[in-house]
């Protein structure tokens, strides 16, 4: 079995993941090479996208995409960017999106998309008036140009000679490989072990140039391989894609001049016009797998002549390379097993805390007391450094969500006739993978509704005043133990009339229900689902869905979302996250009977207060906090088993959501605790009011409230029969 039989499946995967950067990486560019389509270097970098692309693609068997890629390759030079001028960037683009359409065909096992249209465009672009030295090198392989100018010379050791030599004696069928390693191969001295593996497997290897497996400037590799295996045969076997440039195989001459040339030294070798005296009657079979008298491949010769210069300076794939070999590609399961594991150590920390409690009400003078909170604290420090080296595991920066934006915005301005430009800010801002990966969604959902609804068109703009391009931004910051992301617009608002009427028209609301809502409570109403604000339906929007999208998912990530807006000026929505959903810092606290937790990012003060300092306005309980006026709600509702407290004295902790602030009247404060949160299912808690639960020190299991719908359901028990059906809609 093969080695890509046996890690075939692995290989593929790793396949996908690494050409997924590479669609991205060819997005960028392409928007580069759309606001400056003369830049070479920018032309250059795409080239070598494509040609990984080609070249991994090939080597997991999918030919389409490696043959479509190797067309794509042949046009991305600054020649033909001079000829196709603007239409190089949209063609580049195209090629995008038509190669991630085919590598989520091969990944799914699903027909190919037509991929015609691009290969038209290429075929515009590669015209007969373009100029030839835009073609690629190795085209002449499919055309049959001959590329064997010179002979490769062999220079080998004299302990390597005699091996060479023992094996003619023996009558051994001797061949001659030189190989020409890619200029684009970053791991050149995996490349060497590569060529070395075919050709062990091909037959007996008697001698190979450079000895030096390890050397990370290899251009050309020379060898001696005793094998009953035929010239074409070895040739199709050393054609390794993205590694292999050029190869040339010949029998080897043992008699006269064919062996003293075989003995030529390094120096004749970098000799461009030396006379091939030992090839001239010898068969070289190419890349190609044609046979021919001459010599072999001029690009062989080349790099065998540019071998020393090159192991003299270090190539810039080569310090790429080390820069990869840095970085280490891990499942994330395996992650998630390591968080997991820190977790229930977090718990055991807590009981032995607990035990502890109880060690000294018993035994306070014992001697053992000091020595084992000694032991106990240093335990905890060593528990919160690895809690934070796995925490940080799990972090990755923003850009790599944000860097698929630019792509959207640009695609949904040109579809509606917009000038827009997007500013990114704290890409290098880091969250929970977990959470990246969900918030996504939202945020595109944002984006697209602010190019539709938010920036007007150029004409509307400079008509008020404003510049014809419209400015979108997208910033990322954390604050306290939350992320916050905002998305701004400088267009036209929303008009908090024109949202009321729409959700009286929809009977989201009645209109005494509108007549008391507060300027946020207005403006929430975008969230609603089936109410949508714009005037017409186009492909990106208007049909009264996605914005119920943005704050479902921030419920379920224990987030909000807020909304600050000005008519004529402007738009930012505000989506606050918790960087880590899986072991937080809570306040515990009873109610009724019950013992509940909040996130502390969620509290904003905790208050002492009495009863009668609680009043009713518009059949709402509430609570003048020095300028606040604070909306209560008993949390000892929530159990209607457990009887409410009578005492005069209760705590109110107040909280903020989507710009308000809310009251909790609880019974009794236990205290600030770092909690490791598990997921409940639904047949477990068939109630959204809880987002999941933890275990204490002492056994005893604790709630986590999820205060968007703890609000929501005790509010609308008091008349808040707004906030029973928002989930979400279109701005």
């Amino acid at each position: 079995m093969s080695f890509f039989e046996e890690h075939g499946a692995d290989l593929k995967e790793l396949f996908f993941e690494s050409a997924q950067e590479l669609l991205q990486t060819m997005n960028e560019e392409g928007m580069r090479l759309e606001q400056s389509p003369l830049d070479q270097e920018t032309i250059r970098s795409l080239r070598r996208t494509v040609h990984t692309l080609k070249g991994d693609s090939a080597v997991c068997g999918y030919g389409e995409i490696s043959e479509l890629a190797h067309a794509m390759e042949d046009v991305l030079t600054p020649e033909m960017a001079r000829s196709g001028n603007a239409s190089m960037a949209e063609l580049v683009l195209s090629a995008a999106d038509v190669f991630g359409a085919m590598l989520a065909a091969y990944r799914n096992n699903t027909a190919l998309p037509d991929a015609n249209s691009l290969r038209l465009s290429i075929r515009k672009i590669a015209s007969p008036g373009a100029p030839e030295s835009g073609a690629r090198d190795t085209s002449s392989h499919k055309k049959g140009e001959s590329k064997e100018d010179r002979v490769a010379r062999f220079s080998w050791t004299e302990y390597q000679q005699r091996v060479i030599d023992n094996a003619v004696s023996q009558g051994k069928k001797i061949l001659l490989v030189t190989v020409a390693i890619d200029d684009l191969c970053p791991m050149r001295a995996a490349a060497m072990q590569l060529v070395r593996n075919v050709l062990e497997e091909a037959g007996t290897l008697l001698a190979i140039q450079p000895e030096d497996a390890s050397a990370k400037n290899i251009s050309i590799v020379q060898a001696a391989v005793a094998t009953d295996a035929d010239i074409d045969w070895l040739v199709r076997k050393c054609q390794i894609p993205a590694v292999v440039s050029d190869i040339a195989v010949r029998p080897y001459q043992a008699a006269g001049a064919g062996q003293s040339a075989e003995r030529e030294t390094a120096s004749a070798a970098e000799d461009d016009e030396a006379p091939a005296v030992a090839s001239s009657a010898a068969p070289i079979a190419t890349a190609s797998g044609r046979t021919g008298t001459g010599s072999a491949p001029g690009k062989l010769a080349a790099a065998s002549s540019r071998q020393s210069a090159v192991q003299a300076a270090p190539a810039a794939p080569a310090a790429a390379a080390a820069t990869a070999d840095s970085i280490l590609r891990v499942d994330v399961e395996r992650i998630d097993t390591l968080m997991n594991l820190v977790g229930e150590l977090i718990v055991s920390k807590s009981m032995l805390l607990q035990n502890m409690m109880e060690f000294d009400k018993h035994y306070r003078k014992d001697p053992l007391r000091t020595r084992f909170h000694d032991a106990l604290t240093s335990q905890a420090r060593i528990l919160a450094e690895l809690q934070k080296s796995v925490m940080k595991i799990r972090m990755i920066p923003v850009e790599q969500l944000f860097r698929r934006f630019p792509r959207l915005v640009r695609d949904v301005a040109k579809a509606r006739a917009r000038e827009v430009r997007l500013e990114i800010s704290g890409e290098d801002t880091e969250l929970d993978k977990s959470i990246l990966d969900v918030i996504a969604e939202p945020l595109t959902h944002l984006l697209r509704n602010a190019v539709d609804h938010g920036i007007e068109p150029p004409a509307e703009r400079i008509a008020h005043g404003k510049t014809e391009h419209g400015k979108l931004g997208l910033r990322a910051y954390h604050q306290g133990n939350q992320m916050v992301i905002e998305v701004s617009d400088d267009g036209r608002g929303i008009d908090r009339n024109k949202v009321v009427a729409r959700a009286i028209e929809s009977n989201s609301i009645s209109r005494d229900q509108a007549a008391q809502l507060s300027e946020q409570e207005a403006l929430d109403l975008i969230f609603h689902p089936g109410l949508r604000t714009a005037e017409t339906i186009t492909k990106i929007s208007g049909r009264g869905v996605g914005m119920d999208v943005v704050e479902t998912v921030l419920e379920r990530l224990k987030g909000s979302v807020y909304i600050e807006t000005r008519p004529g000026v402007g738009t930012t929505f505000y989506l606050k996250v918790p960087l880590t959903l899986a072991i937080i810092k809570a306040l515990l606290f009873n109610a009724g009977q019950r013992l509940y937790a909040l996130p502390l990012t969620s509290v904003i003060e905790i208050a002492r207060v009495y009863e009668r300092d609680f009043h009713r306005v518009d059949h709402r309980e509430v609570l003048q906090l020095r300028e606040h006026v604070i909306t209560l709600l008993r949390l000892g509702k929530l159990d209607s088993k457990s009887a409410l407290s009578s005492s005069p004295k209760k705590f109110v902790i107040v909280v903020g959501m989507n710009g308000s602030l809310f009251g909790l009247v609880v019974d009794k404060l236990v205290g600030e605790q770092e909690l490791v949160i598990k997921g409940l299912d639904d047949h477990w808690v068939a109630t959204d009011l809880v987002s999941g639960a933890s275990i204490l020190g002492d056994g005893t299991v604790v709630l986590v409230l999820n205060m968007a719908a703890v609000i929501t359901k005790l509010g609308r028990d008091r008349g808040m029969e707004l906030h029973s059906g928002r989930k979400g809609a279109t701005a």
